[in-house]
């Protein structure tokens, strides 16, 4: 039986579980009189009979989906020839993947190992097995929990409080879920990066000014210098970030004061959608629209007064992520705005205030945590975007605070440092981690600097 066949029975078994549960309760409050002197409803009742049995079904499958395929592995590997018991773990992983293509697709060449086509068809006869021992064994201990829930049902029980506890907990797990994953992935990038500067210097990674990951393999070799100074990479990714802010915080901020203070309800419900579309266009579009537009136009307007302008430059990428950004200020801000009490805006006029008067002190003094949560996002987003800088300011690590030149960004360096087959012990590859370490610790200071304005000028309104 496959696990989407398995899935669909337990799921039919619950939804059964849950109307027999119901009717249960019903039969034992028939001879009291009805319903009102249950506990609880009765969908509550058929809720937690469908809950205990489908926990129990789940969680062994879950389980036995994550632990199958290791077991499967050491048992058909106990059944190999002792010559190959002794491999390295790089040739048992490439035998083995051999064996599974056999498994599932069979072989006829007369070439190979006998012992691979037997441990094959071990292969298949502990998948059939394993099977069918996940679809009894969850089918039984849903059997088994749903019993137990039926035989619980009485007109004392306290089926309501039994299913908001048990959603309740199912919620501290899914949170408990995503804190691990944080954790998870800050470790696993600490744990790489801490490999990195046992061959690489901290000071030489963070103050070095020569970024060139290539590590030599043969002393002849050349072109592989092995510089891994990254502040061309943070000089670069400021740069175009930088150039982003200025375009896209006054123009979605004006944007925003316009549709929320100025702009008619007509207007605003037609064009706040509209200007909401560019943050669903796909960054590679705003890409190839820097590469083949915006660049090529900043490069002739430049050469027409007589400056030397990089076909791919620091500006072109830094004005259409710019643009790309604008919904981001834009709309969050005009939430912020709009969600300013009206009385304070009544109160500024009755003092004899105008439009804008009020906008400067009352309005946006008062929105200003919010705006900076929403500048401080987009910040965020400006320092993460990859595409646009790959198709349109290029991969060449320069030094310079020149918005003309070709420059790159730590997250265009991760990509290329991780494409294609690479090893995790070179220092070349590490250094990926390394990058995405201090990326991390800036998008964190970055957020903590944002809730420390939002906690310091946050204003309470009744």
């Amino acid at each position: 039986m496959s696990t989407s066949s398995l899935i669909v029975i337990i799921l039919i078994g619950a939804f059964a579980t849950f109307m027999l549960g119901r009717q249960r309760s019903l039969s034992v409050a028939a001879p009291l009189g009805g319903k009102r002197h249950l506990h609880s409803l009765p969908n509550y009742y058929g809720s937690f009979s469908s809950l205990l049995w489908a926990i129990p079904a789940l969680g062994i499958l879950a389980l036995w989906l994550i632990f199958d395929d290791s077991v499967i592995y050491n048992l058909v590997w106990a059944s190999m020839p002792e010559h190959l018991q002794a491999l390295s773990d790089q040739e048992r992983s490439l035998i083995y993947n051999q064996i599974q293509g056999i498994a599932m697709n069979g072989s006829a060449d007369p070439s190979v190992d006998p012992a691979m086509i037997k441990a094959a068809e071990h292969m298949n006869s502990l998948l059939d097995s394993s099977k069918t021992a996940l679809a009894i064994v969850s089918i039984l201990a849903g059997i088994i929990g749903s019993a137990i829930a039926l035989s619980l049902v009485k007109e004392t029980f306290q089926a309501r409080n039994k299913v908001e506890s048990i959603i309740k907990v199912f919620l501290i797990l899914s949170s408990c879920i995503a804190i691990l994953t944080t954790i998870g992935i800050v470790l696993s990038v600490l744990f790489e990066s801490l490999r990195f500067f046992q061959s690489v210097s901290p000071i030489e990674f963070l103050f070095g000014t020569h970024w060139s990951p290539q590590i030599a393999i043969r002393a002849d070799q050349v072109g592989s210098s092995g510089g891994f100074g990254a502040i061309p990479l943070f000089t670069g990714t400021l740069l175009i970030s930088a150039i982003a802010m200025f375009v896209a915080v006054p123009v979605g901020l004006m944007s925003a004061i316009y549709l929320s203070e100025y702009a008619s309800h007509k207007v605003r419900d037609m064009v706040k959608p509209v200007l909401e579309v560019l943050a669903g266009v796909p960054t590679v579009v705003y890409g190839f629209f820097a590469a083949l537009t915006v660049a090529p136009s900043i490069r002739n307007m430049g050469e027409s007064i007589g400056l030397s302008v990089s076909s791919e430059s620091a500006l072109a990428a830094g004005l259409v992520m710019g643009v790309m950004i604008i919904p981001f200020v834009s709309s969050l801000s005009d939430d912020v705005i709009h969600a300013v009490p009206q009385a304070m805006r009544d109160g500024s006029y009755g003092l004899g205030a105008t439009r804008s008067e009020t906008i400067r002190k009352v309005v946006f003094p008062a929105a200003l945590p919010g705006i900076v949560g929403g500048v401080m996002l987009a910040i965020s987003r400006a320092i993460g975007e990859t595409m646009i800088v790959v198709m349109a300011a290029g991969l060449a690590a320069n030094l310079t605070a020149n918005p003309l030149d070709a420059v790159t960004t730590v997250t265009v360096q991760i990509v290329t440092l991780l494409t294609g087959d690479q090893e995790f012990d070179s220092p070349k590859t590490l250094a990926a981690f390394a990058l995405g370490l201090v990326l991390f610790a800036i998008t964190l200071t970055l957020n903590v600097i944002a809730l420390h304005i939002v906690n310091k000028y946050r204003e309470q309104y009744e």
